[in-house]
């Protein structure tokens, strides 16, 4: 495990310690790359050339995950009805793939990039078909021998860019694309659900710098929540290009590109923003034609985008429609009525850059170049940067691709519930997202109006907004599309900040071993918090099976390892006390103590 370790905790003073693991294999293509696999299944992929590495790492990706991989190609491809079954989820999906991701779009996407971006996207393509076509028959038995596995071109690697990059905006509404159409009465439309509850994700990541280690140098804990399955699911591999290249890390199956890592010089991790990725259209329609809209003075049509999706019992057609902010979502909350029409814009739907942003990040020698890389692209999809490097710099940033949407224009412009999802008035050309020639692109956002901080001290992110990345170096004054300030912060925020705390009134340097120590603390913020007045509690009520409850909660550690009696208790207790439980705070939150509030329960 130790080299696994060490990628997860990378203390950029000791990664010389990270000493090889014994190497099991070496394959040397006619291309003159090699790929080492180390213990636990780690390929470590050098090449004389951009186009050698992506072929090297399809070939590792493909070696380890070929059936997830080759699944997730078939999701984006629009075929999952034709090889899994025409459940209307699956024609859904796939009629929602087929008409955005169409021929015109894949070639926005592949016209763009660097020389370098575009070599290795086609060795990753002819990696991936030579580890089919040379391996027929001995797949895992998953798609072994299936007709879903096959060769891919380059419009599949934009498929899987597009794809990836649109999960947390329009990826989130494919059934009300695919299903609109006018005049439908509001109990047939589709529920829409468009809040990433942060409950369900969990990234953490803190960074250390000089003033604070032992060594001088920056330290940080990279610790991010993906899922254990599907093309989601990270690949762990080393990429060297004598020269210009030498980066550990992982980047998700279904994405040609190492996400998180570190050089000999500067590591660096991410945790989801809280950033909107879109945003609403309302559009006024013209009066007696649901197909036309005005945008200012002029009067627009409705693009109809026909398509269809390939069964096991023929054909199936769907239709979508099209404006140019983005596709017609019709929903219970957003109708297709004779007066409006509602559709989503998804900055990540434009965003062509991943590719060469994350080329610049690895190629980075120290946080400020990291953070001149991610102002130059603004390709990180939806995350928040935080890194440190040898020197000692520390780096929070959520300079990714975000809607430039002030905080005038969304007062000024306003047509929704005023709720955390923004709804615009697409009808007034004002009201569109904001153009600044600083920006990287049209409507995106420009740098110098996204908290970023770099500092020799520390920052932190546990999916909470930026306003604490350093409690005492808050982030404020930014548009709200980015997220909240001045409020009350996760347990999981506080939990971070308050070991990051614990450390620091140590007097202790920061040392590798203490932010290891802090992964594995496994402790329970919440029940340190609450327990000892849910105890009083206790005492005042007389029920056999509370009692027996409440003595298994006395003496339980505080902590959720698999030896802590009790954790489950408290677990299920939280689960249906914590939507319910501000009123009931002793301390409520306060802006000049948002670390250590709300705290303890009123007890009456």
């Amino acid at each position: 495990m130790r080299k696994l370790v060490c990628a997860s905790v990378a203390s950029l003073a000791l990664l010389s310690a990270c000493s090889e693991e014994p190497v099991t294999q070496t394959a040397v293509d006619s291309r003159g790359v090699e790929i080492r696999w180390t213990s636990y299944g780690i390929p470590h992929i050098k090449a004389e050339n951009w186009e050698g590495l992506g072929f090297g790492l399809a070939s590792a990706v493909a070696t380890n995950t070929v059936c997830v991989l080759a699944r997730e190609l078939i999701t984006v491809r629009g075929e999952q009805a034709r090889y899994f079954g025409d459940s209307e989820r699956n024609i859904n999906n796939d009629a929602f793939h087929k008409a955005l991701l169409h021929s015109a779009k894949l070639d926005e996407y592949l016209n763009y990039g660097s020389d370098e971006s575009k070599s290795m996207d086609r060795g990753f393509v002819d990696g991936y078909n030579h580890f089919v076509s040379s391996h027929q028959g001995q797949f895992p038995a998953t798609c072994n021998n299936q007709p879903w596995v096959k060769a891919i071109d380059l419009n599949d690697l934009a498929r899987l860019a597009i794809g990836t990059g649109i999960r947390y905006g329009l990826g989130r509404v494919t059934e009300a694309i695919v299903t609109a159409a006018p005049g439908t009465a509001l109990a047939a439309l589709t529920p829409l659900d468009l809040q990433v509850d942060v409950e369900t994700i969990g990234s953490n990541a803190v960074a250390f710098g000089r003033e604070l280690t032992d060594n001088g140098r920056g330290i940080l804990l990279g610790n991010p929540h993906y899922p254990w399955q599907g093309a989601s699911r990270f690949h762990l591999a080393h990429l060297t290009l004598p020269g210009e290249l030498d980066v550990m890390g992982v980047g998700l199956i279904a994405s040609p590109r190492i996400a998180i890592g570190f050089s000999s010089e500067i590591a660096w991790s991410h945790t989801v923003s809280t950033a909107l990725r879109f945003t609403m259209f309302r559009l006024d329609l013209v009066p007696g034609d649901p197909m036309a809209y005005s945008l200012g003075d002029e009067i627009r049509n409705i693009e109809v985008i026909d398509v269809e999706v390939e069964t096991p019992s023929g054909l199936v057609n769907r239709t979508a429609y099209m404006t140019h902010l983005g596709p017609v979502v019709a929903s219970d909350t957003t109708p297709w009525t004779d007066q409006y029409v509602y559709v989503m814009r998804d900055v990540n739907y434009e965003n062509y850059r991943g590719g060469d942003q994350y080329q610049a990040i690895q190629q980075a020698h120290n946080v400020a170049e990291l953070k001149a890389a991610l102002g130059k692209y603004q390709g990180a999809a939806f995350v928040n940067t935080i890194a440190a490097d040898s020197s000692g710099g520390a780096l929070y940033a959520d300079m990714s691709a975000i809607p430039n949407v002030s905080a005038e224009l969304l007062e000024r412009c306003d047509a929704g519930d005023g709720g955390r999802i923004i709804t615009l008035n697409g009808s007034d050309p004002s009201c569109d997202w904001q153009v600044d020639p600083e920006a990287a692109a049209p409507g995106l956002m420009p740098p110098s109006q996204q908290p970023n901080l770099i500092t020799e001290k520390y920052v932190t992110n546990s999916n909470d907004s930026y306003w604490l990345s350093n409690p005492d170096m808050r982030l404020e004054g930014f548009s709200p599309i980015i997220g909240n300030e001045q409020s009350t912060r996760s347990l999981r925020t506080r939990a971070g900040l308050n070991l990051v705390e614990e450390i620091l009134n140590s007097g202790e340097p920061v040392n590798q071993s203490m932010v290891q120590d802090m992964l594995f603390e496994h402790r329970n913020y919440g029940a340190e918090l609450l327990l000892d007045d849910i105890l009083k509690v206790c005492q005042l009520k007389h029920n056999s099976e509370l009692t027996e409850a409440c003595d298994i909660l006395s003496n339980w550690d505080r902590r959720q390892d698999v030896t802590s009696v009790g954790a489950h208790i408290y677990n299920e207790f939280w689960i249906a006390a914590a939507r319910g439980i501000n009123a009931h705070f002793a301390v409520p939150f306060d802006v000049d103590d948002p670390v250590h509030t709300p705290r303890g329960l009123t007890i009456d």
